[in-house]
């Protein structure tokens, strides 16, 4: 059977730069700046995670974000340490959540962040059940 290994996140933007500052300023990202076919492109790095960027062009060929719920990707997760305290951080930082610390089940919590473009983050806290 081949093997599948987990390579990237493509998400779209009308403003990339803007979008990577975000996660550089939430998420502590690498911002990564290339210039591919002759186009200044714009990536980030979480933690190994690469998320591509993909400028969104104004002549209305490209949908806006869905509103939750929706079929398809729901979000991505970030795993941390101390959830009260990653919430904390973020908040202090501006950023908004659409769902508080809650403990999903033993040995979990977790919290939602909504990030550019309304893309959902989950943060998870994982302890000994």
């Amino acid at each position: 059977m081949t093997k599948y290994l987990y390579d990237h996140m493509h998400l779209r933007s009308p403003d990339p730069e803007t979008t990577a500052q975000w996660y550089e300023k939430m998420f502590g990202a690498q911002i990564l700046r290339t210039t591919q076919q002759g186009k200044p492109r714009v990536d980030v790095k979480i933690d190994g995670i690469s998320i591509f960027i993909a400028q969104v062009m104004n002549d209305g060929k490209t949908a806006p974000p869905p509103v939750p719920p929706y079929q398809g990707l729901d979000h991505f997760g970030l795993r941390v340490g101390n959830l009260d305290s990653a919430v904390a951080e973020l908040k202090a930082k501006g950023a908004e959540f659409t769902m508080e610390p809650t403990a999903a089940r033993p040995g979990l919590r977790i919290a939602f962040v909504r990030g550019p473009e309304s893309v959902s983050i989950e943060l998870l806290e994982r302890s000994a059940a």
